[in-house]
């Protein structure tokens, strides 16, 4: 691990009783970056969430958040980090501006910076129209918007988001991914969890993943990612275009109401596909990958054709 990391993490698990919901966690968070944290339901992902949060111990392992230990030293990590959980309760007697300005508080921020924080929290997130509103008339959107607010508002350089975009309509996740890039640009480092992996394509600059509580090697991870996978091509005329596959010897894995699926192995070869068949006459109108990177790396994963199971002790518990 190294020292610049704003998270490091490090031979981490926990059980509870006879589940072991995380085995063993190992990856490192960059400032300046958004780092998705994918896996299956029950892979470990919102418990490994909480022990950064300082809301779990760990069984064992260590954890750095900004170089502080969240075990021996709480409250330091809380200065530095957002927490954004997949739901938190609100105070719904509260008014959104009465919210923050008591998370603001809370946070140890001054009366009158606290009102003028929350102020710009609720330009920030969208809320204006609802600023003087209690918070039991919000949405589901709505009060996944306070919640983020809420994680920002001491200015945090870590940020940890579980399921930021549940309950968003679609303007207000365009939105999100904008201001999740942009708290990233502004040096903040930031790990969101979530099971819609096109978000998350479009948000991360890199990837964690976690499988039965382990997260996978960095071997196993390139080796997913470099695997064969369908690029979807679309022309004007889709006769003309199943012609020239065929005339060209372009193996194809069939098609969908979007267009035609062929099997490519990287970049290069699909670079190749476009130009034999744009030199056929074809009018190709769209080219890309049918799935995104972290979806195609999530699936191969998922199907265990690079599969390295963690090694085990004579009780079949992973050590």
């Amino acid at each position: 691990m190294t020292s610049s990391a704003a998270i490091a993490v490090e031979g981490v698990a926990r059980s509870f009783g006879d589940v072991h919901a995380v085995r063993s966690a190992d990856f490192e968070a960059a400032a300046g970056q958004v780092t998705a944290l994918i896996g299956p339901n029950g892979s470990g992902q919102t418990t490994l969430l909480l022990m950064l949060a300082t809301l779990l111990q760990p069984d064992s392992g260590t954890i750095r958040i900004a170089g502080h230990d969240p075990v021996a030293d709480p409250r330091a990590v809380r200065r530095v980090m957002g927490w954004m959980p997949d739901v938190l309760g609100s105070w719904a007697s509260l008014t959104v501006r009465g919210a923050l300005e008591t998370t603001g508080r809370l946070y140890e921020l001054s009366a009158a910076d606290a009102r003028t924080r929350a102020t710009e929290l609720i330009e920030l997130v969208g809320l204006e129209p609802l600023a003087d509103q209690p918070a039991r008339v919000l949405s589901r959107g709505q009060k996944q918007r306070l919640s983020l607010a809420r994680a920002l508002v001491h200015r945090p350089s870590v940020l940890l988001l579980d399921e930021p975009a549940s309950g968003l309509d679609p303007a207000a996740r365009v939105d999100l991914r904008l201001l999740v890039r942009r708290l990233a640009a502004e040096g903040c480092a930031v790990v969101v969890s979530s099971h819609v992996l096109a978000e998350l394509d479009e948000m991360a600059d890199t990837a964690v993943y976690l499988d039965q509580g382990a997260t996978a090697s960095a071997e196993r991870v390139e080796r997913s990612r470099a695997t064969a996978r369908d690029w979807r091509v679309r022309a004007l005329d889709p006769s003309a275009l199943a012609a020239a596959l065929e005339a060209e010897g372009i193996p194809t894995s069939g098609t969908d109401h979007l267009g035609a699926l062929v099997t490519v192995s990287g970049e290069a070869e699909a670079a190749a596909v476009l130009e034999r068949l744009v030199r056929a006459g074809i009018a190709v109108s769209a080219f890309g990958p049918a799935v995104g990177d972290l979806e195609h790396t999530f699936l191969d994963l998922a199907r265990g054709e690079t599969n390295e199971q963690p090694d085990t002790d004579a009780t079949g518990d992973a050590r």
